[in-house]
C-alpha cells in the first residue's frame, strides 16, 4: 500500500467495527483533490476485514486491529500514522470537497497544534436530529468564523500528530472524552487552536426523539461515573445536590453555541429537543454521582458512537 513517489500529508484515523461502516466516509475522502496524499487509518474493533481493492486510491492507507474500546482504538491509530497532520474522524463524519487543503492550509497559516473544521448537519430532515447536532456541534457550525478558539472538540479533529505522541502512555485516556483531559493539558503546555469555517464536514445524528433521549442519558452516566471516579466525595456531593441546574446550564451553553444560526422553522421546533437531551444527560450524571453502577451505558454508548447510521433515520 506504500507509495514510493510522496509521503501522506494527512492521516485520518478511522475505529470501526467493519469496512461497510466507514464506506461513505472513505467515498467522501475520495472525492478530496489530494486524497492520494491522504493515509486512511482504519483500526478494526471487531474482528471485521479489509480488502486491498477496497482502499483504491489511498496508496498509503493502513489496517490495524485494537482493543474493543474507542479511545485505546484511535490512539493505536494516532501511533500507526505517518502523516504530520493527523484527523481523528468518526464513522459518521463525511468531508466535503476542499476540506482536506482548507484544513492543512490553516495549520500553515498559524501555530496551531489542532484545527477544527466547520460541522454541519448530515441528515437535516427532523427536529429531532437537529436537537442532536445543536446538543453537540452548534457551537462549531459553518456561520462560525475562523480563527483561534478556546473551546475546541477532541473528535472530528485535526492535530499535529508530534503534539498527540508527546502525551505518551495518557493518550488513550486524553482522547477519552468522558475524561476531560486533552485540552487542558494541551492548554497547560502552551497549545492552541483554530477553527476553519471553510473546511467543512457533516456529521450524521440520531434521527427520533427516543434515541436521542437514551443517547445523552448514557453519555451522563458515563460522564458522572468517570467524574465520581477522579473527584473527592466533597466535590461528587456538591454536583449532586446542584444537580438541578445541569439541565439549565447545558441548555444554556447549546443556544449560546447556536446563537448564530439563522432562524429557521426546523431549528425552532429542535429548541424542545435539546431542552430534552439536557435533562436525559442531567439525569445520567446524576446517577453516575450517586454511584449507581450501570455498566452497558458505556456499551451502549460505543454502539451508538460507531453503528450512528442505523439510529439516524432518513439523510439527505
Amino acid at each position: 500500500m506504500t507509495d514510493t513517489l510522496s509521503t501522506p500529508r494527512l492521516s485520518v484515523v478511522l475505529a470501526t467495527d467493519t469496512y461497510e461502516t466507514i464506506r461513505p466516509v472513505l467515498s467522501a475522502l475520495r472525492q478530496q483533490a489530494s486524497a492520494r496524499e491522504i493515509e486512511p487509518i482504519i483500526v478494526l474493533l471487531d474482528g471485521g476485514a479489509v480488502r486491498l481493492e477496497d482502499l483504491s486510491g489511498f496508496p498509503h492507507a493502513k489496517v490495524v486491529r485494537s482493543l474493543n474500546h474507542l479511545p485505546e482504538a484511535r490512539a493505536a491509530g494516532v501511533r500507526a500514522a505517518s502523516g504530520p497532520i493527523v484527523f481523528i474522524g468518526e464513522t459518521h463524519t463525511y468531508p466535503q470537497p476542499g476540506w482536506a487543503e482548507a484544513l492543512l492550509t490553516a495549520f500553515n497559516g498559524g501555530p496551531w497544534a489542532a484545527v477544527v473544521p466547520a460541522i454541519g448537519n448530515a441528515n437535516p430532515t427532523s427536529a429531532a436530529s437537529w436537537a442532536s447536532y445543536l446538543f453537540d456541534y452548534g457551537t462549531w457550525g459553518p456561520n462560525r468564523h475562523s480563527g483561534e478558539i478556546a473551546d475546541p472538540l477532541i473528535y472530528n479533529t485535526a492535530y499535529r500528530r508530534e503534539v498527540l505522541l508527546s502525551l505518551g502512555d495518557n493518550l488513550p485516556a486524553a482522547l477519552d472524552p468522558s475524561e476531560e483531559s486533552l485540552w487542558p493539558l494541551l492548554m497547560s503546555r502552551g497549545h492552541r487552536a483554530a477553527l476553519a469555517s471553510d473546511a467543512r464536514i457533516l456529521h450524521l445524528n440520531v434521527g427520533t426523539f427516543t434515541t436521542l433521549i437514551r443517547e445523552k442519558f448514557c453519555v451522563g452516566v458515563v460522564l458522572g461515573t468517570c467524574r465520581s471516579a477522579r473527584w473527592s466525595p466533597l466535590r461528587r456531593l456538591f454536583y449532586f445536590v446542584a444537580s438541578p441546574l445541569i439541565p439549565i446550564v447545558l441548555f444554556w451553553r447549546v443556544l449560546r453555541g447556536a446563537r448564530h444560526w439563522p432562524s429557521d422553522t426546523l431549528l425552532t421546533s429542535a429548541i424542545p429537543g435539546v431542552l430534552i437531551a439536557a435533562l436525559a444527560k442531567a439525569v445520567g450524571e446524576i446517577i453516575g454521582y450517586a454511584g449507581v453502577k450501570l455498566p452497558s451505558a458505556a456499551a451502549r454508548l460505543q454502539d451508538f458512537e460507531i453503528r450512528k447510521v442505523q439510529y439516524a433515520g432518513r439523510v439527505g
